[in-house]
């Protein structure tokens, strides 16, 4: 699974008993088992996990730590041949004449290193300070521990030498509290994994707020973040521990551990390195903060034996990365989304001191969204909707459904309407080319003679670029004419190409241009219900139940549409988890497919399928790059964005050999 980037890792929180060491080690070992069972390659257990966090002034005897490195040398003994990846246990360790509270990182027989806790609360029910000394207090570089001599430190980074990009940096609960907190340093170090031993008890509130921190000290680090808390083992003489485990990755929590379990438990996901990389790659903040906070480490090698290679995934994959499941953060995207939209329009058209706008309403989706936000800007800015010049184009291809559509929608919406039949301009266009449509002279034709013969056209012979092109450009030739174009077309469509060069590619704003097809959709029925009612809702929510076509050919004997875009570029719940993927994280080909497998699209695919479509997508991706590079102005919206004067720059003529190559291969 590392051939992707990935690493499992798992928080643990094991049964306790306070104060008895080598009851503690032999839970630890089991917990360890079940993590090498489960492909498991990094475990975090708690915050003093081998005597227990509660010990109180029994800390001060010779007795419980001598016990905790004897129970540390039984774990030990464990991960040479029981657990083959890397163990992080909490401990008390006496050094300098002091005592430390520290976590041992174990691999292959061997401590790799110790780290104490930098900062030790000493306020409301926490006491630290009465027991351990804080890291700033060591003089030794070194540890005697479990019979090994060990660095000493809060200034390790742990480097996996036959995985990339895992380097693993430890802090000590409190420490991830202070404003600073040690990570932020590891991580600008190069430290991706980071790693909590904590014991944090449970008050009303607290969970949530822990959680919170954990997500953001990931974010903010650009990180993985394994949190591994005390659970119910503990003393419960003034407080109770919960045992909150929590692993999150760059802002998002991955998984979380179900609170006051009382058996030992593993909180297990697979943490996405290559999601790491990039993104610390492409933000140069993120290295640039080094300059002021950079500080020396001591990195300390080792290496997986072997490398973990694990079929399955323990993370979920979602089939529709633009689409949020929750009904209530859909809610809130689609809201947030609309009004960004309605937000860049209105700032655009007041800037230019523009009263009227054209557009052009085919009854489909796009139009329809780029309509609703046409409508709702004219509210905003306290105009009447009549200066929206809503033009129904019908031509050779279009169909009674979404020409009733656009009609009733209109006619809904107060709008200013025109309908212009482009069929007669297409076919003077053509004749003034000498242009004969899939093979038929024009001579002495009618728009009825020659659609009526269009319609009767065998499939084979359904093919016409420049036939579909007379009608693009035709329409968009009499939009610009009537003045400012509001553009309808989506962030799929731009990464197909699927638009006809300075036609539907052109306007004078866009503010669908970062919205993927399949929000599109969803964006449609949440304005239906939440933005506009009466005539307009139902005929919005027939809208979003119609096939996408551009309906640029001609339709069929029966009237229907004969041009199902998604037989052409794919499924368009695969362009957009292709597009998520590969721009958002610069996933390679092979990750891309590796990642579909474990997505639930809403039917199910074959792997042939997913390649073919894949390599149709990057075919087209770079092919048509020189339609990005002068892309009307539009509003960002979200994580993945084509602008060329933004997120995305890329030659126009750049080759696709090498991205084709590695989706052939895999």
């Amino acid at each position: 699974m590392t051939s992707h980037g990935f690493l499992r890792a798992a928080a643990a929180t094991p049964e306790l008993v306070v104060a008895d060491p080598a009851a503690n080690a032999r839970h630890t070992i089991a917990l360890l088992a079940e993590a090498e069972a489960r492909g498991v390659s990094l475990v975090v257990f708690p915050e003093m996990g081998l005597t227990g966090y509660t010990c109180g002034d029994l800390f001060h005897t010779r007795t419980l730590p001598r016990a905790a490195d004897e129970a540390l040398a039984e774990v030990l003994a464990f991960t040479e041949s029981g657990f083959r990846g890397v163990a992080v246990v909490g401990l008390p360790v006496v050094l300098d004449g002091q005592l430390f509270n520290c976590a041992a990182v174990l691999n292959g027989g061997s401590v790799l290193g110790v780290v104490p806790k930098a900062y030790l609360p000493n306020y409301k029910e926490f006491y630290d300070a009465r027991y351990y000394s804080p890291a700033a207090n060591a003089v030794s570089k070194y540890a005697a521990v479990a019979g090994r001599h060990a660095p000493f430190g809060t200034d390790l980074l742990f480097v996996c030498e036959n995985v990339p990009d895992f380097v693993l940096g430890v802090e000590v609960c409190e420490d991830l509290w202070v404003p600073v907190p040690p990570s932020c340093h590891l991580a600008l170090a190069g430290a991706t994994v980071l790693a909590n031993l904590s014991a944090s008890n449970e008050a009303i509130g607290k969970a949530g707020y822990r959680k919170q921190l954990i997500g953001c000290q990931s974010g903010r680090c650009l990180a993985a973040y394994i949190y591994a808390a005390a659970g119910v083992g503990e003393s419960t003489t003034d407080l109770v521990f919960g045992g909150q485990n929590v692993i999150a990755e760059n802002g998002a929590v991955l998984a979380e551990a179900p609170r006051f379990r009382r058996d030992g438990s593993l909180t297990v996901a697979d943490l996405d390195l290559d999601h790491l990389r990039h993104d610390r790659v492409q933000t140069n903040t993120f290295n640039d903060s080094r300059r002021d906070h950079a500080r020396l480490v001591r990195r300390v090698s080792f290496a997986l034996d072997p490398a973990p290679r694990t079929p399955d995934l323990r993370r979920f994959v979602d089939a529709a990365p633009f689409v949020p499941k929750d009904p209530a953060t859909l809610h809130e995207r689609c809201d947030e989304i609309f009004h960004t939209q309605v937000a860049g329009l209105a700032k655009r058209l007041t800037a230019s001191d523009t009263q009227a706008v054209s557009i052009g309403v085919s009854g489909g989706l796009d139009s329809t969204l780029a309509l609703l936000v046409a409508c709702k800007t004219f509210d905003a800015l306290g105009r009447p909707r009549g200066g929206i010049r809503a033009l129904t184009m019908p031509g050779f291809g279009t169909t009674g459904r979404t020409l009733a559509n656009a009609r009733a929608l209109m006619a809904a919406l107060g709008v200013g309407v025109r309908e212009a039949d482009i069929r007669g301009l297409c076919l003077e266009q053509m004749r003034a080319l000498g242009h004969a449509p899939f093979g038929l002279p024009l001579a002495g034709e009618t728009v009825e003679t020659l659609g009526e013969k269009l319609r009767h056209l065998p499939a084979d012979r359904r093919n016409d670029l420049v036939f579909e092109n007379v009608q693009a450009r035709v329409r968009t030739s009499l939009l610009m004419n009537a003045g400012f174009v509001v553009g309808t077309g989506d962030l799929s469509e731009l990464a197909l190409g699927w638009c006809t060069y300075n036609a539907d590619h052109m306007s004078m704003y866009n503010p669908n241009v970062s919205v993927p097809k399949t929000l599109v959709k969803f964006l449609v029925g949440w304005a239906a219900d939440h933005e506009f009612d009466g005539a307009t809702r139902g005929t919005l929510h027939d809208v979003v139940g119609t096939e996408i076509s551009p309906e640029l050919l001609p339709v069929a004997a029966d009237g229907t549409a004969t041009q199902p875009t998604e037989a052409t570029v794919g499924p368009y719940e695969l362009v957009d988890f292709f597009l998520y993927h590969l721009l958002r994280w610069g996933a390679e080909p092979a990750k891309v497919l590796f990642l579909a497998r474990h997505a639930r699209f809403s039917r199910p695919y074959t792997a042939a399928e997913v390649k073919a479509w894949l390599v149709v997508f990057l075919r087209r991706f770079f092919a048509s790059q020189f339609k990005r590079s002068c892309l009307p102005d539009g509003p960002k919206v979200g994580s993945v964005s084509l602008s060329p004067r933004g997120d995305w720059r890329m030659p126009s003529d750049a080759a696709a050999r090498a991205w084709l190559a590695a989706a052939e291969s895999a």
